[in-house]
């Protein structure tokens, strides 16, 4: 996988390969939803991001990078249906627990009718067997929404890995060409706040980021334009 690959919808899983674990992506639905596993390398154990849709496609994914159906977290970024629509099946198959933003934590388990038993904060630390990673909360998009921070480890040797580079899945509330949607001028100020404090000013410019719908891009390529995205309000 090249920082420029496009996930095609339906197509074949997309994945890439770094020293402690490799990142699988599908895109699923109508929406053209990005979900992307985790799987560690080491001990076997996988993260799922955004159950989004089609359980079958999810399942086989889970199964794609364990060889079972071995899933130990499924982490939702925001609490929006098109990102929830395979939760409840996906649980109900792997029996892994759901972590989410806690803002959006209730409103996730009532639309699913799937408990999420971990209600993440800003710089909460996510871990899975040797997956370790970081809550960036973003706000905005949604009240809870989140974005998940892994970062390579200072000595690699896999072959279009980074040493220190940060790998950031940020749901919908960061693309290419902008902020996720907001529906009013305070959320909008709330979300670019976030991500200019969080994000911009947290992470390098070789961090790639893994939206929920469309291509990866990198902050390098986004952070020029950011005082566009403020002049223009959306």
């Amino acid at each position: 996988m090249t920082d420029t690959d496009h996930v095609a919808p339906g197509g074949p899983t997309v994945a890439r390969t770094l020293d402690e674990i490799v990142i699988r992506t599908v895109a699923v639905g109508p929406m053209d939803n990005n979900a992307y596993l985790l799987s560690c390398r080491r001990s076997g154990a996988q993260l799922l991001v955004d159950a989004a849709d089609d359980p079958d496609r999810l399942i086989a994914l889970v199964r794609e990078g364990s060889g079972s159906a071995r899933l130990d977290l499924v982490v939702t970024t925001h609490r929006h249906a098109d990102h929830l629509q395979a939760l409840r099946s996906v649980v109900a198959v792997t029996g892994a627990p759901v972590a989410a933003g806690a803002d959006d934590a209730d409103a996730i388990a009532q639309a699913t009718e799937t408990p999420v038993v971990r209600r993440l904060h800003d710089g909460d630390p996510v871990t899975a067997g040797h997956l370790n990673l970081q809550v960036v909360a973003l706000r905005g998009h949604t009240p809870g929404s989140i974005a998940l921070a892994y970062r390579e480890p200072e000595h690699v040797s896999a072959p279009g890995a980074v040493p220190g580079r940060v790998h950031l899945f940020t749901g919908d509330s960061l693309f290419p060409g902008g902020p996720g949607r907001t529906t009013s001028t305070a959320t909008f100020t709330t979300l670019m706040d976030d991500l200019e404090a969080r994000v911009f000013a947290r992470f390098d410019d070789q961090t790639l980021v893994y939206p929920g719908h469309g291509d990866l891009t990198t902050l390098g390529a986004e952070r020029p334009h950011v005082p566009e995205w403020r002049a223009r309000g959306w």
